[in-house]
């Protein structure tokens, strides 16, 4: 039997779980023998590399995060240990590898892959949605789902108290999880680090609002953008005038149940990644696009910075 293993690497998502079950049934179905890496590349450099069976997956499908752990390792920038991650891979037998992670870990896996014979394939799973290619990745459609519950519930204090919310959304340098959120929302203020902005182009259009009897306000904003949200907070109060609060999502947005879509999706990116390294279409990515599946090169993939939707943008500018 051939032996394939799988790991997560950056920061962990739900989807991942769902995707790690998939990752050891459909392994056995196509007869192989499923390994666990543990901690990413930490896990590989360590050699906390252990065989798979059901009993490891009963039960996580429901579960945020990443039974197997995660990890960013610094170790595995430098080629000494990556020679010996590959080493521990090959005292395995372990000739495919499936890799979960965003954009700096495929840029590692690339890295890897130019200087050993590993075939892989990786799966965009990152909040960020920011892998180039590919119009998904795992976790995002739970982490929506979670801001959109905050929003929600911030919306009824908001109204209530006649109060500005500035809600801070994860994502880097780009925008997409707090453009998505603010089209979905009905908030009133969207800042993104892809759209140059200023503060005092909104100023004259939310004071009329007030007038006109509006008693509160929702600001979706990126982490990336150039100020501080706590300037926007600031802002609100000072130019506005309407008496605000900052809530800053953090890290729930990585985690909780996975939504249905996420489950979903983890099931297609694994079914295609073991087919794909099984009919020997190898060191790709498996990206989703407006076409469907696609297996991208690794080489096409790190090497450009992924643009948000200019028809999402688009609505933004409106």
């Amino acid at each position: 039997m051939r032996n394939i293993a799988i790991l997560c690497s950056g920061g962990d998502v739900s989807g991942m779980n769902p995707a790690i079950k998939h990752f050891v049934e459909y392994a056995l179905q196509k007869g192989l023998t499923p390994y666990f890496v543990y901690n990413g590349y930490e896990g590989l450099i360590e050699n906390n590399i252990h065989e798979a069976t059901y009993s490891d997956v009963a039960g996580i499908i429901n579960r945020g995060g990443t039974k197997i752990g995660s990890a960013r390792s610094e170790r595995f920038l430098s080629e000494r240990y990556r020679s010996v991650a590959y080493y521990n891979l090959k005292l395995l037998d372990i000739d495919m590898l499936i890799v979960l992670g965003g954009d700096g870990s495929f840029r590692g896996l690339d890295v890897f892959s130019k200087e050993h014979d590993i075939k892989f394939c990786g799966i965009p799973a990152t909040i960020d949605n920011d892998i180039n290619q590919s119009e998904y990745s795992l976790g995002v459609d739970t982490a929506l789902n979670i801001i959109k519950n905050a929003i929600d519930a911030i919306r009824d204090t908001a109204s209530s108290f006649g109060r500005a919310f500035v809600i801070e959304t994860m994502g880097r340098e780009c925008g997409y999880l707090a453009l998505t959120s603010y089209l979905t929302s009905g908030a009133e203020l969207c800042l993104i680090p892809e759209k140059h902005y200023t503060l005092d182009e909104y100023e004259a259009k939310f004071k009329q609002a007030m007038q006109d009897g509006r008693n509160y306000f929702i600001a979706i904003v990126a982490e990336g953008i150039r100020q501080d949200s706590a300037d926007i907070v600031k802002w609100f109060e000072k130019k506005v005038g309407i008496e605000s609060r900052l809530t800053v999502l953090g890290h729930i947005q990585r985690g909780g149940n996975p939504s249905v879509y996420d489950r979903l999706m983890a099931y297609k990116f694994i079914h295609h990644a073991i087919d794909a390294l099984l009919d020997g279409d190898s060191n790709k990515v498996i990206c989703y696009t407006k076409s469907g599946f696609q297996n991208k090169s690794i080489n096409d993939v790190v090497s450009k910075t992924k643009e948000l939707d200019q028809e999402l943008l688009s609505y933004l500018e409106a």
